[in-house]
């Protein structure tokens, strides 16, 4: 069936002809009749079977047959859980917008504010945002949102398992109560349910694949290897099998830029991608792994979705996530639009454990393929995995589901107080660290004018997001504190007034912890925000 049987204008029918689909997908087929009615839907489906255009373009076509003021403002808002994934549903709005009179355009975090700003003043129909940053913009009056017609989640399920949840109430308070509703996600689970209950007017319903299931063109295979050899196993088979395009999936960030440096030492041109990197340097990987510049890509679950790469050949799992649904996600980066894709992971003997619980949730075992020569010792013990500070051996990230919503509880008051107006925090608002030297040992400095140097606030300030912030995989919406240097810091962050530096001691008088718990929620509705994104 084509997608001219569906109702489209000819103006978008246009822009799918020269995007070169011809054929519509199942979910596109049910959902785009059901979002030109004006309904709210509710709709299940893996990732690569065409969510974008289902529902871009009936929104398009909704926004452009009715009527709007003489002012522009945001009709439609489509919220996503990570940076790359909102850059590209934007890109699809654009590309299948390209003959109809609406401008779109993108909000999250890791670059310059002001810039946003000053497109958002210019007016815009489609709104593309990350839940946090556009909070910012919502505290920064930047951002209208009374006149929003449509709302889209997207990647729903992401949204819940990165602690999104509170974000999105704030936003849904802020939005007209009518409105259409447009829920979408890979998986529709209990708590997905429980969100659309609370969210949409009677929705229409539609699944088009079992729910938590791998797309059925993927060919999946698992290759037990010991711990030390899996690098030199993917050498191997990237060699051997002469791979030109390979995304490669590992637990830690750091694991992700280890294996792309040892990579690059095997001969084979590498890269990596996480939520340490700036928004430039995984833009700049994402760009030129797609363009065959590099030919393998290791990232952590910030690429499990919303990464759309045209006939992904190879799927890795150089590490298994702890996460079964994880897997589906990373392995649904293959086999997109009808195309077949392979789906390889290299488990040790430590993963047998997350090896089961995938199967029982794909209800199926996977085939099992020992590579000569690359047989694992049966005399090795299995080991606890290390999952960072951030996370719990065996279980989820903090960041995910359950453990979500502590992200903000976790951070410190008095830092998520100092990223919201600019300044630094005191010193007294965390315990002195073992890495600082104690009074006694420093040196007596005269009270009068002395050369700058890094304050002890700073320096406590940064060994607590060091020591103390949660280090899951949490994107774009919060900025993680797992980098090295100053990262951790606003970088995007409307500037504040300079504040000239005094040399006497302040008087600290410490609250108790409720009253500085509840400063973060006005925070976010005054002249600054805490986010990253």
């Amino acid at each position: 069936m084509s997608f001219s049987t569906l109702g489209l204008s000819a103006e978008l029918l246009r822009a799918v002809a020269e995007k070169g689909y011809t054929q519509i997908t199942p979910i596109q087929l049910k959902a785009i009749p059901v979002i030109l009615e004006g309904r709210d839907i509710l709709a299940g489906a893996q990732t690569g079977t065409g969510k974008t255009a289902g529902f871009t373009l009936p929104m398009l076509q909704r926004l452009n047959t009715q009527p709007q003021g003489a002012k522009r403002t945001i009709r439609a808002l489509i919220l996503t859980p990570t940076r790359e994934l909102a850059a590209q549903v934007e890109e699809s709005v654009r590309t299948y917008g390209k003959h109809v009179p609406l401008k779109s355009t993108v909000i999250f975090g890791g670059v310059g504010f002001n810039p946003q700003a000053d497109k958002l003043r210019h007016g815009v129909d489609i709104l593309v945002a990350t839940p946090g940053r556009l909070l910012d913009h919502v505290s920064q009056r930047t951002v209208d949102l009374s006149h929003v017609e449509i709302l889209v989640l997207d990647e729903a399920d992401r949204m819940l398992d990165m602690g999104f949840i509170r974000d999105i109430r704030k936003i849904l308070a802020l939005l007209p109560k009518k409105r259409q509703n447009l829920l979408f996600s890979a998986t529709i689970s209990d708590e997905i349910k429980t969100l659309a209950d609370g969210l949409l007017n009677a929705p229409v319903l539609i699944e088009v694949a079992r729910r938590n299931t791998a797309a059925e063109l993927v060919t999946q295979v698992i290759h037990p290897v010991d711990r030390v050899r899996k690098r030199e196993l993917l050498s191997h088979l990237i060699h051997s099998q002469g791979w030109k395009q390979v995304l490669v999936f590992t637990r830690t960030k750091h694991g992700a830029s280890r294996l792309a440096e040892q990579l690059e030492k095997d001969g084979i041109s590498a890269t990596a991608i996480h939520g340490n990197k700036s928004q430039g340097a995984r833009t700049k990987a994402l760009a030129d792994f797609k363009k065959g510049s590099v030919r393998v890509l290791a990232a952590t679950d910030i690429a499990a979705r919303g990464l759309d790469i045209d006939q992904l050949p190879h799927v890795v799992n150089y590490e298994l996530p702890n996460v079964p649904e994880d897997y589906v996600h990373r392995i649904g980066r293959t086999g997109r639009a009808g195309k077949e894709g392979e789906a390889l992971s290299l488990v040790c003997v430590d993963e047998r454990d997350y090896l089961r619980d995938i199967e029982r949730l794909l209800n199926r075992e996977i085939p099992k393929v020992v590579i000569p020569g690359y047989e694992p010792d049966a005399s090795i013990k299995a080991e606890p995995i290390s999952h960072g500070r951030g996370q719990r051996a065996g279980g989820r990230p903090q960041g995910s589901r359950q453990g979500g919503e502590r992200h903000r509880s976790q951070r410190p008051p008095s830092h998520a107080h100092a990223r919201a107006d600019g300044q630094r925090p005191s010193s007294n608002s965390h315990p002195r660290s073992g890495g600082q030297r104690p009074r006694s040992n420093q040196p007596v400095r005269s009270a009068g004018p002395r050369p700058h140097s890094p304050s002890p606030a700073r320096s406590a300030a940064e060994h607590h997001a060091n020591s103390h912030a949660p280090r899951a995989e949490v994107d774009g919406n919060r900025r993680t504190s797992e980098n090295t240097g100053n990262d951790h810091r606003r970088h995007d962050a409307p500037r504040q007034p300079h504040q000239p530096t005094t040399h006497s001691r302040p008087v600290v008088t410490k609250k108790p912890a409720h009253h500085r718990a509840k400063r973060e929620v006005p925070a976010l509705f005054e002249g600054g925000s805490k986010r990253g994104d």
